[in-house]
């Protein structure tokens, strides 16, 4: 069995690098939105179906990777950096078409497919290395994701006067760089378990019939009713009262605060338990919901203060579902659970965002965002069971 300590010291800053630069393809067109409305005279609502052609493809993506175990029947590092060179390609022709709406939707889609072969296999991987201290290796690895959805925000703000189509291509050569780093500079882990040559049935049915998988994966269902669609909502929280170049950098600093939720929580979790960490984020986060209407109108120190807390929250907690999942998972088919929760809580993230994003033209932010609370809601009683036994476990 594999502790930290044994595996190579290279192995973890490697994954995390691919990770952000593979992930960085996320909100490469949401960044550029604000340009794209300025240019073609697309209305603010046209952010909602791009964001969610992306998730409808990485659900289709996810569903595929599950239900033919891709993920366990090949090696993982080949299945990276496929998908991730595939990605940077449909990014290319995302900018090469990018004047044509419907043509932008289908590139996206196509890359949220692309991302199904990123963000699960790279868990998979880490699991597969970190047999013990997972949820401090996924800390890491899901606050790399949350860097690199973050830094197409960041890209476009020290891209200054340069045009748009500058931050499209530097993600797409960003990504395919992290695909390559990570074929090249690992290898497949020692003792990995045998890649399965038959579907998985029973094993992803434990996200059904296993009472410890469901209640980590319920609790994951919560969070992601929550996380893409506060992500997707911050530059119009933000619009309120910042333009350009400095609502750039904020959105990019409140999206990246949510590495450092996913890196603190996993060091917390070595010390205090996975569910007692993921539960603890997904309550402050809740509140941060219900707290809205007071901080949009709220002095400035406490404005971005609250939006920072909001976005180490919203994200910290992901980490451990996924640590709490993979754990409870059959070890053989760890990589098709995982993808196959993705694949579903996405779904869940679709209908929050445009749900929110359509009302949001009718309702004043102030008014709506505190709806978000209803998924760590119910988030937090699935998580119920898994708090008390982790509590027990160790007294």
């Amino acid at each position: 069995m594999k502790t930290a300590a044994s595996v190579p010291r290279h192995i973890l800053p490697v994954l995390v690098l691919a990770q952000f630069a593979g992930t960085s393809l996320w909100f490469a067109v949401n960044a550029v939105m604000p340009d794209l409305q300025r240019a073609l005279a697309w209305p603010a609502s046209a952010v909602g179906p791009l964001t969610s052609a992306l998730q409808l493809g990485f659900i289709v993506g996810t569903l595929v990777f599950a239900l033919l175990a891709l993920a366990d029947r090949f090696s993982p590092r080949r299945v990276f950096l496929f998908c991730a060179l595939a990605g940077a390609g449909c990014t290319v022709g995302a900018w090469a078409m990018v004047t044509h709406y419907e043509a932008l939707l289908a590139w996206r889609f196509f890359t949220g497919m692309f991302l199904a072969g990123i963000y699960p296999v790279g868990m998979k991987i880490a699991a597969q290395w970190y047999t013990k201290g997972l949820g401090a290796a996924l800390g890491l690895l899901i606050g790399a994701l949350v860097l690199g959805s973050a830094s197409a925000h960041a890209l476009r703000a020290l891209s200054g006067a340069l045009p748009w189509p500058t931050l499209m291509l530097g993600v797409a050569a960003l990504a395919a760089a992290g695909g390559l780093l990570l074929f090249f500079a690992t290898g497949d882990p020692p003792g990995a378990v045998a890649r399965v040559t038959t579907l998985q049935w029973r094993a992803l049915g434990t996200l059904w019939t296993d009472a410890r998988v469901r209640a980590s994966v319920l609790g994951y269902f919560g969070h992601m009713w929550e996380l893409y669609t506060m992500w997707v909502m911050v530059p119009m929280v933000l619009a309120t009262r910042l333009g350009g170049t400095d609502l750039s950098w904020a959105a990019f600093w409140v999206l990246a605060a949510g590495a450092l939720g996913c890196a603190g929580g996993g060091w917390m979790a070595l010390r205090w338990g996975s569910a007692r960490v993921a539960a603890t984020q997904l309550c402050i986060s809740g509140m941060c919901c219900l707290a809205t209407p007071w901080a949009m109108g709220a002095s400035e120190p406490v404005f971005y203060g609250w939006l920072v807390l909001w976005g180490i929250t919203v994200a910290g907690d992901s980490p451990q579902f996924s640590t709490l999942t993979a754990r409870n998972a059959p070890p053989q088919a760890v990589g098709s659970v995982l993808t196959l929760t993705n694949s579903i809580g996405f779904g869940i993230s679709i209908v929050s965002i445009l749900l929110f994003v359509s009302l949001a033209q009718t309702i004043s932010l102030g008014a709506l965002l505190p709806w978000l609370a209803v998924g760590p809601a119910l988030g937090l009683w699935a998580m119920a069971r898994l708090v008390r036994d982790e509590a027990k476990a160790r007294t």
